[in-house]
């Protein structure tokens, strides 16, 4: 964890990127909220037990809740989709629904602002909008407790790729909890149990991506950066040539920078094999980014479990098995 970046520093200004004058609020009183209508129809294994229920003013800021039958609060999954903050929705969560009912574990699948929606909200850097939309919503959860029987001290976070990444910057964020707020909502903590994600981008420095991974090429839109056709400069080199400009945004939205020995437990799994220092296929979800956080954690004393194709020590074969263990303590699957 690490305490979040004073107001000023959101105001600063890159040279490369599209820059916002001003960061509008992401968050909106619970009366003023509406619930949006569903983008697509979507069909789900299990009917949410409440559908599209706002969080927020946007259109986008909604989620479904699933509750799982118990006489007691029930552990919640918090499931974050994935698509590079870009695609993406909450059908996501689909396939942990029948397990996670079945072992009395609560479930709720959130949307959120894309870039594009955050940019034209006028929010710098971009990715800040659905980070705090993510925290927003976890907070809104929590202020449900009592009326979903959920218990607020067993909620774990899970998601894939930019789902994942965001799933471990709540994981590894101080608590943005606002005791002295007259919103109950924003009284709530944002912290978390435990975190298990799918592929995550386990960090948003270019510098340390491309030393990971050469061939590196994610994370400029995250803080609004664009390339130079003219020059040809690609959007990633932009990334690169900026990160001392905009470090102040990295060490707030990278995940790896927030680490400290005091974060719940996370588990990290990923489909192919670590290939460190070479190209790899899919440098976007390479299970580079897993090593390097991993080796971080270890170093913080922070349990990570890491799982790949072939990896030693693996007590979890999936990150909903990872999630039930720590939320219900069920035995390994």
């Amino acid at each position: 964890m690490r305490t979040p970046l004073l107001t000023s520093l959101l105001a600063l200004s890159v040279g490369v990127a599209p820059l916002f004058a001003a960061d509008t609020p992401t968050v909106a009183k619970p009366e003023a909220a509406k619930a949006a209508p569903v983008a697509k129809k979507a069909t789900y294994i299990v009917a949410p037990t409440e559908a599209d229920v706002a969080y927020g003013v946007h259109p986008k800021q909604v989620m479904h809740f699933w509750k799982a039958e118990s006489n007691k609060p029930t552990p919640l999954i918090f499931y974050i989709h994935g698509g590079g903050w870009n695609a993406g929705d909450r059908t996501g969560a689909n396939g942990m629904l029948t397990a996670a009912l079945k072992a009395g574990v609560s479930v709720v699948s959130i949307e959120y602002r894309f870039i594009k929606e955050a940019t034209a909200d006028g929010v710098v850097p971009p990715v800040k909008g659905p980070m705090l939309d993510c925290a927003r919503a976890l907070q809104f959860v929590r202020n449900k407790a009592k009326e979903w029987n959920i218990d607020k001290a067993r909620i774990g976070a899970t998601g894939g790729s930019a789902g994942a990444c965001t799933s471990l910057w709540l994981a590894f964020h101080d608590d943005l909890a606002d005791p002295k707020s007259a919103d109950p909502i924003a009284r709530e903590s944002t912290r978390l149990l435990c975190a298990a994600v799918d592929a995550p981008q386990t960090s948003l420095d270019p510098q340390q991506m491309r030393d990971w991974t050469p061939n590196s090429s994610y994370g400029a839109h995250a803080f609004g950066i664009v390339g130079d056709g003219k020059k040809k400069i690609s959007s990633f080199q932009a990334f690169v040539d900026a990160r001392e400009k905009i470090m102040p945004w990295i060490k707030e939205y990278s995940p790896y920078e927030l680490v400290s020995s005091d974060d719940p437990p996370v588990g990290l799994f990923f489909n192919t094999k670590p290939n460190l220092g070479q190209v790899e296929k899919d440098a976007t979800h390479t299970a580079n980014f897993g090593v390097k956080l991993k080796e971080h954690c270890d170093e913080l004393k922070v349990p990570c479990e890491l799982v790949y194709p072939g990896a030693p020590d693996v007590q979890h074969r999936s990150s909903l098995a990872f999630l039930l263990a720590k939320l219900v303590g069920e035995s390994k699957k």
